[in-house]
C-alpha cells in the first residue's frame, strides 16, 4: 500500500510498546480511527490506529509568527516560508508476528490494505459472524469500505451479552441502530441452521416509530441497498411480527397508531389489545411504585396485604373494589389490625394508585378473546422461535409504562426459568432479546434501590446471559445509568453527545480526540466497543429497512 511517512523518535518523545509518532505530507488527509502499518524488525508489521494529528513549524512562538507578517499585516507575503510539518500520534494495536518492541526511527509508515485492517482490528476470521455495520477509511483514490462483524456469542451470549447504546435524542439514531442489529440477528437465526433459536420483545416508547416494522421502507435508496448487500443482509423487513397495543374502547386513544393500520393488523391476526385483570395481575401492583422512594417498605407491605388477602382484601375480584377497599384504610381512626402501616401510608398508596387507575384504560375486569384481547404476560409466555413482539407503551403515562415494562421482564424471566407448565425447554427460544429505549426512566442512579424494576434489570444483566435473556438498551446520557447495568454490558455503542457528557467518568478511558469526535458524529454513525475488537471502531450503518413515519 501507499507509503505516507516515516517514524520519528526523539529524546523527549520516544516510541513505546503502546504508541509511536510519524511525520507525513502536509497535504495528506488522514483521520482519527484510520489504521496504518509500520515495517518492523524480523520482517514483521506493526499496526497502529491514528489518534491525533498535529502541525508544527519552526516558529518559536505565536508572537514570532505575528512579527514575521510585518507586525500583523494579513495581506503581507513572507519572503521566507516557515519550515512546517504534520506529525501523527498512533496507538499500537498489534503486530503480525506478536513482536511488541517499540518501532524504530526512520521506518516506513503506509496505509493499510483491507486485509491489513481486518487483521489489525481483530476482524479477520470472526467466528459466528453477525453484521454490525461498516467502516470507511482514507480519501479517494485510496479509500476502502469494509463490512464489520461481531462474534454473535459476544453480543447475545454465551461469551458476553447485553448492548447499551447512548446518544442525544434524534441525531444519535439509537433505535435505528438497535433495530439494525435485531434484524441482522433474526436473519442469522431464522434459517433454522443454528442449534440455538432467538425471539425478540421490543418496547415502542416513541410515537409510531416501531408500529410497522414488518412493512418495507419504500424510500430505501440505492446506496443503502448497496450497503446491505455488502453486509450480506436482505432488504426485507422483519418477519413473524406481532403488535400489542394498550386496550381502549375506541382502539386509538391509548396509542399513536392509526385506526386503519391497527384494524388491518388485527384482521391479519398480527395485532392484539392487552389488558390487566385483577385476579391474574394483582401480584404486579408493586411495579406501579418503582420510582417511589419507600425506605420503610410501607408500599411493599400494602401490596403484600392485597396479594395475600389480608386486612379485608380477601374476596376482591376487580380493580374498582380494590380501590374502594384501599380507601377504607385511608379514613382517620382506622382500626385495622395492621398497625405497622399508618393511615398516611394508606393515603399515599391510594393517591398514587387511584391516579394510575383513572389515567389509563388497561386495567379491566375481563378478556374478550374474540375481540383480539389478551393479557400481555400470557401472550409473551407463549412466544415462539423467531417471533418479534412489539409492545406499544408510547402514549401511556410514565408510571404505567414502567408497570408494563416490569411485567414484560417478569413474564420472560418466568418463561426462561421454566415456571410455565405447558412449555418444554426445547419449545422455548433459547435466547430472548428485550429492547428498551429511555433506560434512564428505570435504571438511573436516582431510581430508588428498592425499585422492583431496577432489581429485575440488575438480575437480567447479571444472570440473564446464562438464562438466555439479553438486554438491548438505549438512553441519552450514559453517565446517568446504574453502574452495575453498564458494567455488565459487553458491547457499548456511543452516538453523538455533548461536551458536558463526555467530561463525565464513563468517558475517561476514551482518548481526547475521540471524545471530541463524539460531539460531532453524524446520524447513522457510532463509536463501538466490543471485547472482540482490538480498538474502538468508528462505524456506520444503513437506513432502516422497515417503514418510516415522517409525522410521528
Amino acid at each position: 500500500m501507499k507509503q505516507i511517512g516515516k517514524i520519528i523518535a526523539t529524546e523527549k518523545v520516544p516510541t513505546t510498546v503502546d504508541e509511536f509518532f510519524f511525520w507525513t505530507d502536509k497535504e495528506l488527509i488522514i483521520k482519527p480511527f484510520d489504521v496504518i502499518k509500520v515495517n518492523h524488525i524480523k520482517n514483521s508489521i506493526t499496526f497502529g490506529v491514528v489518534e491525533e494529528i498535529s502541525h508544527i513549524t519552526d516558529n518559536a512562538s505565536f508572537l514570532a509568527g505575528f512579527i514575521s507578517n510585518d507586525f500583523g499585516d494579513v495581506n503581507y507575503q513572507q519572503n521566507t516560508l516557515r519550515i512546517g510539518m504534520n506529525y501523527v500520534r498512533a496507538r499500537v494495536i498489534g503486530n503480525s508476528s506478536g513482536i511488541y518492541t517499540p518501532v524504530l526511527d526512520g521506518y516506513a509508515v503506509s496505509l493499510a490494505s483491507e486485509e491489513d485492517v481486518l487483521e489489525a482490528l481483530g476482524l479477520k476470521d470472526i467466528k459466528n459472524p453477525l453484521p454490525c455495520g461498516y467502516i470507511e477509511m482514507y480519501e479517494t483514490p485510496d479509500n476502502i469500505t469494509i463490512p464489520v462483524h461481531f462474534n454473535a456469542q459476544f453480543l447475545i451470549g454465551p461469551e458476553g451479552a447485553h448492548l447499551n447504546i447512548s446518544g442525544i435524542s434524534g441525531l444519535a439514531s439509537k433505535t435505528s441502530y438497535a433495530m439494525f442489529l435485531l434484524k441482522a440477528i433474526q436473519e442469522k437465526y431464522i434459517s433454522g441452521d443454528n442449534e440455538e433459536s432467538v425471539a425478540f420483545v421490543i418496547m415502542n416508547v416513541k410515537g409510531r416509530d416501531l408500529l410497522a416494522i414488518d412493512e418495507a421502507n419504500d424510500e430505501l435508496g440505492k446506496e443503502d441497498k448497496k450497503i446491505y448487500k455488502l453486509l450480506g443482509l436482505e432488504t426485507t423487513p422483519f418477519h413473524h411480527v406481532k403488535y400489542y397495543y394498550p386496550f381502549s374502547k375506541d382502539v386509538v386513544s391509548s396509542t399513536y397508531g392509526r385506526r386503519n393500520d391497527i384494524d388491518s393488523q388485527m384482521k391479519l391476526n398480527k395485532a392484539f389489545s392487552y389488558k390487566y385483570i385483577f385476579e391474574d395481575d394483582k401480584e404486579n401492583i408493586d411495579l406501579l411504585f418503582s420510582n417511589i422512594d419507600d425506605p420503610n417498605q410501607t408500599m411493599e407491605s400494602i401490596v403484600n396485604h392485597i396479594v395475600t388477602g389480608q386486612g379485608g382484601f380477601n374476596g376482591i375480584t376487580n380493580w374498582d373494589d380494590l380501590l374502594k377497599q384501599v380507601y377504607e384504610h385511608t379514613k382517620s381512626g382506622n382500626s385495622s389490625r395492621e398497625k405497622e402501616i399508618t393511615v398516611l401510608s394508606w393515603r399515599k398508596f391510594y393517591r398514587l394508585f387511584r391516579k394510575t387507575i383513572e389515567k389509563t384504560t388497561i386495567f379491566q375486569n375481563s378478556i374478550a378473546k374474540n375481540k383480539k384481547e389478551t393479557r400481555l404476560s400470557e401472550a409473551l409466555k407463549s412466544i415462539q422461535k423467531n417471533d418479534v413482539c412489539v409492545v406499544d407503551i408510547a402514549k401511556l403515562d410514565e408510571e404505567t409504562q414502567g408497570f408494563v415494562f416490569g411485567d414484560v421482564m417478569r413474564a420472560i424471566y418466568d418463561l426462561k426459568l421454566g415456571q410455565i407448565e405447558n412449555r418444554s425447554e426445547s419449545d422455548i427460544p433459547s435466547k430472548i432479546i428485550i429492547f428498551i429505549d429511555e433506560l434512564n426512566k428505570y435504571a438511573s442512579k436516582e431510581v430508588p434501590k428498592s425499585s422492583p424494576i431496577l432489581k429485575q434489570l440488575l438480575d437480567i444483566t447479571e444472570r440473564g446471559r446464562s438464562l438466555g435473556i439479553i438486554l438491548f438498551s438505549a438512553e441519552q446520557f450514559k453517565n446517568d445509568i446504574h453502574d452495575r447495568i453498564k458494567g455488565n454490558c459487553a458491547t457499548h455503542a456511543y452516538g453523538r453527545t455533548n461536551a458536558i457528557e463526555v467530561s463525565k467518568p464513563d468517558y475517561q478511558y476514551i482518548p481526547i480526540v475521540y471524545k471530541s469526535m463524539l460531539t460531532r458524529l453524524k446520524q447513522g454513525e457510532y463509536i463501538i466497543q466490543n471485547p472482540v475488537f482490538r480498538s474502538l471502531l468508528n462505524m456506520k450503518f444503513p437506513r432502516p429497512i422497515y417503514k418510516q413515519f415522517k409525522n410521528g
